[in-house]
């Protein structure tokens, strides 16, 4: 239910009422997929994020009940949207090279030293902010958001994508350390991915590695996709999240998702 329209860059818009009636899309649980066009949505964009980022994570925000920064102005604004209750159900946030030079570099370059990643570094599309509201997580909207992220990709013949996976902190570093254990042995080889470093290092060595910790279902669904933590975990006190620098280049996906998401 993807539509392409002519703007400053082609985009997704969400489909009008008589679009919707037209393809039965008035049925209960109807969801679509498009870029955020108007203060409106925007607004319920700032509200999902803030609402997911506050009672999960513990995230210390302001009292509007929006979150926002000043990256947001800069970006795009990926939502999927519930037609019934007329609800931003999920959504991700996405800095184009050009937008980032614009902003005055990438959102994740306020935790992470991005020079190891040499000349990638001026070619990277950032992808961020991601959250999906509790009842919607069986995985529909997620596929849903990558692949409205996949045809941006596509439109703009990008290759690299970069971000941050955020594990919560409120199990004492725990589900970090777990994923650092994981992942740790992948950093450093010679034919491994470029190593950024964090401005303020989680110290994840520093937990009790006899402590079960559980790896979030979206940062295993970017190891899946083919992406790899790039360097050690950033501390955001704000968001009360252990950051893992994530990199993924379109060429190196995993074949079946190059295939679902038709990039071959």
């Amino acid at each position: 239910m993807l539509e392409l329209v002519n703007s400053r860059a082609s985009i997704f818009t969400l489909p009008s009422a008589a679009q919707r009636k037209r393809h039965g899309g008035e049925r209960p649980g109807d969801l679509v997929v498009g870029l955020a066009q108007s203060d409106r949505e925007l607004d319920a964009i700032g509200r999902l994020r803030y609402n997911v980022f506050s009672s999960e994570y513990g995230a210390s925000l302001n009292q509007s009940g929006l979150d926002r920064d000043t990256f947001d102005v800069w970006c795009d604004h990926l939502m999927v949207k519930d037609l019934l209750s007329d609800e931003v159900v999920g959504t991700y946030r996405i800095l184009t090279p050009h937008q980032a030079k614009r902003a005055g570099g990438y959102y994740s370059e306020q935790e992470f030293d991005l020079s190891g990643l040499g000349i990638v570094k001026g070619h990277l599309v950032e992808f961020g902010r991601a959250c999906i509201h509790e009842q919607y997580r069986n995985g529909a909207v997620l596929m849903m958001l990558w692949s409205g992220l996949a045809e941006i990709l596509k439109q703009g013949r990008y290759e690299h994508v970069f971000g941050c996976a955020s594990v919560s902190l409120r199990d004492d570093g725990v589900s970090a350390a777990q994923v650092w254990r994981s992942v740790r042995e992948h950093l450093g080889g010679a034919d491994e991915e470029p190593v950024v470093v964090p401005h303020h290092r989680y110290p994840v060595e520093q937990i009790d590695d006899d402590l079960p910790g559980v790896i979030p279902a979206l940062l295993s669904g970017y190891l899946k996709l083919g992406a790899r933590v790039c360097g050690q975990p950033a501390w955001d006190p704000d968001f009360n999240t252990a950051d893992f620098p994530m990199l993924l280049s379109v060429s190196q996906m995993g074949v079946r998702y190059r295939k679902h998401f038709g990039f071959e």
